[in-house]
């Protein structure tokens, strides 16, 4: 992953929110907070929280004397998931490092991450700190997504801009999005860090939109790929955007398309 792998700014969180979140990360939250739900937890922490879409998801369901604590590294991510949040005196907003978390040893019943591992510098450094931060016997829930073959269209975009920029084509969704989905790679990063109890689930859902302009700018202007299209050239990022609208309407058709979505939904006990 490079450094500019984690710089959400900008316009980026708004069309993050606007774009990414109903087309795939939706599906994977209600999983996620439904999975949450099924263990209890009186006190939670979410990290890489994003914009806040598990946030939304999972706060309603929890009970009245609950307490959740929702973190992410970035900032502006962090400020905008508290602007789309209803007022809640259960939720604490902290603005913090997955990697070196500023809590107490075994203070959380629950730690969930959704999509976020992926951008962990040092996985197992992250996990130990999950570990450490959990109550004897509380779980720690995330997810990460498949290999980007298996979401049409993440691989539908990246093939596109490889057309576009030949000599130099941006990998930012298969270099870190979907750059973790090896399953033993997952096994041995979570067994480094002291957890012994690992399920791992894949799940495919289908992302919908009502035109291929929408994932289009969804993964152009709303991710970091955003960043990597204006490194290359200025100016482009429009025609970057209409050439992947193309690319998927020759793939899935000009109306609403429809196409698959995947990842791993991982389990750890402490």
């Amino acid at each position: 992953m490079l450094e500019t792998d984690k710089v959400f700014a900008g316009s980026i969180p708004e069309n993050y929110d606007r774009y990414m979140v109903p087309l795939i990360f939706e599906p994977y939250a209600a999983d996620l907070a439904q999975r949450a739900m099924a263990l209890s937890p009186g006190a939670v922490l979410e990290v890489a929280a994003g914009t806040g879409v598990v946030t939304r998801a999972l706060a309603p369901k929890l009970s009245r004397a609950a307490s959740y604590v929702v973190t992410d590294l970035n900032q502006p991510m962090l400020d905008y998931a508290a602007s789309r949040q209803a007022p809640d005196g259960r939720i604490q907003w902290r603005q913090a490092d997955a990697m070196a978390l500023p809590f107490e040893d075994a203070t959380f019943d629950l730690v969930c991450c959704q999509f976020g591992a992926m951008f962990f510098p040092n996985r197992p450094t992250a996990y130990r700190e999950a570990r450490r931060v959990l109550k004897p016997g509380g779980r720690f829930l995330f997810s990460v997504w498949d290999r980007i073959e298996e979401n049409d269209f993440a691989d539908d975009v990246t093939n596109a801009l490889a057309r576009i920029f030949p000599n130099d084509p941006p990998r930012f969704l298969a270099r870190t999005p979907h750059g973790y989905h090896d399953k033993d790679l997952i096994h041995a990063d979570l067994a480094e860090a002291g957890f012994s109890e690992v399920a791992i689930d894949t799940l495919a859902e289908q992302s919908r939109a009502p035109s291929p302009r929408i994932p289009a700018v969804a993964y152009c202007q709303g991710t970091l790929l955003r960043n990597e299209i204006e490194a290359r050239e200025a100016g482009k990022l429009a025609v970057a955007t209409d050439y992947a609208t193309s690319a998927i309407a020759e793939r899935h058709g000009t109306g609403e398309v429809v196409a698959k979505i995947q990842a791993h939904v991982v389990a750890a006990t402490a």
